[in-house]
This record gives C-alpha cells, structure tokens and sequence, in this order.
C-alpha cells in the first residue's frame, strides 16, 4: 500500500482519488476549498463529480497542504494549468518532503503567458524530483465508474513511469509506458484546442464529414508543433495523440468540445466561460500556441482559426470557410 496524496478535488483528482482506494492505496485529497472536502468527506463532490458515490471513509481529507504531504509517497498533480505554479510555489518551500517522492502530473495544458507544458513548470519549482504525467483518452466521469479506460505514464525514468503503472493499473484502467514526456504533454494540451473546433462544428449541427477531416487535419497540427519541440511521431499516434484527441472532440464530456458548440450559437466567450463550473484549458492554450506558432513560424491554420474566433471575433462559419479556401497542396510535405 502507498501512500498516495491528490492536490486538488475537482472532476479528476476525486476520480483519481476513488480509483487509487479502490486500487487498495491510502488516499488524503488537499483543496483550498474546505467546504468541498467536508462534502467529499460525506461522499460526494456536488460540483464536479455529483452523479458518483466517494468512498469517504477510506479517503482523508486535509485543507492544510503541508500536512496532506507528510508521509506522501506519490504527490497527484489535478490542478488547472494556471494554477500549478501557484501551488508548486508553496511546496518549493518545505524543506521536509521527501526527494523519493514522485509527483503525478494529471493536468493538460499550458500556460498562458509563458507557453510552458506541465513539466517545464514542475522544473522550475522542483527540479530534481521524480516526475511523470498519465494522460490519454480519459474522461474523469468514466474513470470514476469503472468505465473500461486506457492511457500512458510518460517520464524519463522507466522505473518510475513502471511503479506508476503498477500502482495505477487495474481491470478498468489499463497503463501503458512511454518515455517521451514532452511529447505527451504536448498532445494533452493542443487537443484541447481542436475540441473547441469540434464544437463549432457540432453547434451547425450532424457535419460528420467536417469533423472527420477536422480531427484528420488537426492531428497533422498537432505532430508539426510536437515535433518541433522533439516529440516522437510515433506518440501522436498512440493513446496521449490521436486517442485523447478523438475522445475530446466527440465526448460530451468535453468541457472545450461545449465551448465551441456555444461559440457556434452566437454566445460570447466570457459568458460561456462564466457559466461553467470546470476549467476548459483550451481556452488558453489556444492563445499560447498561436502566439509560439506564429514566432517559430510553425505552420498550424485550424489552430490559427479556433485563435481568432476565440480572441479576434472572426465569426465560426467565416473561420470554416477561409480554411476551406485556403491555397490548395499536397496532402503530406515535410
């Protein structure tokens, strides 16, 4: 049994907190919010994971980060991307943890200001840790009732990313390795963006043809950018790529795939983005990769488009139609 400590107690760290104490691991979950951890501690998450049953007497609970880290073997990162700085920030500074721990990144995204990918925030804070990010087709709702799930552990230490699958993996959740973390990260964070699309798409109704070369197109995007950045091609085809990205545009559990579908009825994005109560990171990640894409000259015209209906005004039918007019090429070029 290890000791396991989940930072934050949204949709998927009380997934993933649930999952682990089922797995027979010893589970605390820390959040600022304390009136969400004595709900949680009743067995049950109203705001993020209301229709699931919490095992709460085999979950601690602790508002105190320092104390849900004593005793920690393994530290579970779910925490929206904005925020992990903020939160690593104040791990940096208890000289107590343990430099055998390993930290769990579940978060997808990047930064919006620095474009920076879970990892390259956690080597700010703490370097030298063990690290490693579990991503892939993954809805936290399905997790959390046992819906048959697969996904990857990706870090650079194969021991570590083999102690995470065997601590994580069951008959519901199947882990596979992979030691190409930035590629992962990279595909967890862009796919976001495509949802958005996939939802405009929706909003206009059954367009299965659009969404077909949607998703095609931008798997394409999203191998140019992650191979800039050292990715393997191989991985964009595998769970972490084409396998979270087919599962975020056509899930309707898709937090980004619904703010695409209310873009498409003429709703404004501050009111869309008001209303939910989940965090949908593709917002931001759209406006950290287009500004990066267009300084590496990276060539990524969905992403561009799903940019300027997000942040420019560009009307979604417009946006569809100049990417269907765009100069005509080849299918493939290096």
């Amino acid at each position: 049994m290890s000791h396991i400590t989940v930072l934050g107690a949204g949709s998927w760290g009380t997934a993933m907190a649930k999952h682990l104490v089922d797995n027979h691991q010893k589970v605390t979950i820390w959040d600022r919010d304390k009136k969400l951890l004595q709900e949680i501690k009743k067995g049950r998450n109203p705001r993020y994971l209301s229709t699931v049953k919490i095992p709460s007497k085999e979950i601690n609970v602790e508002g105190d980060i320092n104390e849900s880290l004593k005793n920690a073997q393994i530290v579970i990162i779910a925490i929206p991307v904005q925020h992990i700085s903020e939160v690593l920030s104040q791990i940096q500074k208890n000289s107590f943890i343990n430099k055998d721990i390993v930290f769990v990144n579940l978060s997808k995204g990047m930064e919006i200001n620095n474009r920076k990918i879970p990892s390259k925030i956690f080597e700010e804070y703490l370097s030298g840790f063990n690290y490693c990010t579990l991503s892939g087709p993954s809805h936290a709702e399905e997790v959390a009732k046992d819906v048959p799930t697969s996904v990857v552990v990706a870090g650079r230490d194969s021991q570590v990313n083999k102690y995470i699958q065997e601590i994580f993996s069951n008959e519901t959740f199947r882990v596979y390795t992979n030691n190409d973390l930035i590629g992962v990260e990279i595909s967890g964070a862009i796919k976001n963006i495509y949802a958005i699309g996939a939802g405009i798409i929706d909003g206009f109704g059954k367009w299965d043809n659009t969404k077909a070369a949607l998703i095609t197109r931008s798997l394409v995007e999203i191998i140019r950018y992650g191979t800039y950045y050292g990715g393997n091609k191989e991985t964009f085809m595998g769970l972490a790529g084409i396998g979270d990205l087919v599962v975020t545009c056509t899930s309707s559990h898709s937090r980004n795939r619904y703010v695409g579908e209310m873009l498409s009825k003429d709703m404004p994005l501050k009111t869309i983005l008001e209303q939910m109560v989940m965090v949908a990171e593709g917002v931001y990640t759209a406006k950290a990769v287009y500004n990066d894409a267009k300084e590496k000259e990276i060539e990524m015209p969905i992403a561009t488009k799903i940019y300027q209906v997000l942040y420019e005004g560009v009307d979604s039918k417009t946006a569809i139609y100049e990417l269907m007019t765009r100069d005509l090429k080849s299918e493939f070029f290096n």
